[in-house]
């Protein structure tokens, strides 16, 4: 069995499935953009039911994103067969083993049941849904992505039409993918720009907004709002007007080093000056060196009376043993018998 890196370059395959009645189409370019940082979404699929005119718009984005519809009709009111469709896809793609990944796109909480089963079977979830999406949702996965927080705040009909031959918007698709990858100083290399591109937009060809000889290192180049580094394969891309965040924190960390070193040059000065007048008002503490002396005395002298007390203690012990003696018996007087004489 081959690895991750061994099926598709490092990359885990992802099936995509966009539960498009609690998904905004809006979120469509965000999805595939979030995802394609995890891993190639070999799978693209909505699930809904097309004939209603609430996912006009959805059909819209259908063909510019390479997704696929898959319809289900709504067989009678106040009941959602959407989600049960997308459950049995689901776990028929488990079980074929063809992806390693899931992106559950959705804010329902009627998927946790279903994000729970897939992890159990040792495949990666992300859901990808509003911040109105439940906690028992956002914890059943691995990652967890609010689109409220990636997608850009405009409106769905305030999005600028794409021009020329292309159906992709360049700039978009060019500012999507550098802040996908770039690093914390905003730069990306071109490699990883390009795979990143190919991943979201797999119609991406830089030909389309050029001639038959545009390249893509030609094509960043030529963008007014990029600037680059390098060349070749070796070329860095980065936004203009994009303050590096690593230039910041040294900016600040040596403004932080300014402000001790002007404190440490001041305090020789004052040093000097102070310790002169504290000595003198030290002399009264002798006083009170004196009482440990006392202490120490009549520490002293208590052991004295100690040494002692075992001497008083050892005369009542010979009293005491020499009452126990036996008292001596005076002599007897001899008993004089006389004699009668008749």
């Amino acid at each position: 069995m081959q690895t991750n890196g061994e099926t598709n370059g490092g990359a885990d395959r992802i099936a995509v499935m966009i539960d498009a009645d609690n998904t905004r189409p809006s979120y469509a370019d965000e999805v595939l953009s979030e995802v394609a940082k995890h891993g190639n979404p070999t799978i693209r699929r909505v699930y809904g039911d097309f004939t209603n005119s609430h996912l006009n718009q959805w059909a819209r984005k259908l063909n510019r994103l390479g997704l696929r519809a898959m319809h289900q009709n709504a067989w009678t009111t106040g009941k959602n067969s959407t989600d049960l469709a997308l459950v049995i896809d689901a776990m028929d793609l488990l079980y074929d083993g063809n992806v390693e990944a899931f992106a559950l796109v959705t804010s329902d909480s009627d998927f946790t049941s279903l994000a729970h089963r897939l992890r159990e079977s040792g495949k990666k979830v992300y859901v990808l849904g509003e911040g109105k999406a439940p906690e028992s949702l956002r914890n059943a996965c691995d990652q967890f992505i609010d689109l409220t927080v990636v997608a850009e705040a405009r409106d769905e009909d305030e999005e600028a039409e794409p021009t020329g031959e292309s159906s992709i918007n360049l700039q978009s698709a060019l500012t999507r993918a550098l802040n996908a990858v770039s690093d914390d100083e905003g730069w990306a290399s071109l490699g990883a720009l390009g795979n990143q591109l190919t991943r979201t937009y797999p119609s991406f060809d830089a030909r389309a907004f050029g001639n038959s000889g545009t390249r893509l290192s030609t094509l960043v180049a030529d963008q007014p709002y990029l600037e680059t580094t390098g060349s070749g394969n070796a070329m860095r891309v980065r936004r203009k007007g994009v303050a590096p965040a690593r230039e910041k924190a040294r900016a600040a960390d040596k403004t932080a080093d300014k402000i001790p070193d002007k404190k440490s040059d001041k305090a020789p000065d004052k040093a000097p000056d102070k310790a002169p007048d504290k000595t003198p008002q030290k002399a009264p503490v002798k006083s009170r060196t004196r009482n440990p002396v006392r202490k120490v005395e009549a520490s002293t002298a208590e052991p004295a009376a100690e040494t002692q007390a075992p001497r008083r203690r050892s005369t009542p012990a010979k009293k005491a043993a020499a009452a126990k003696k036996p008292a001596e018996k005076p002599a007897e007087k001899p008993v004089v018998r006389q004699t009668r004489r008749d």
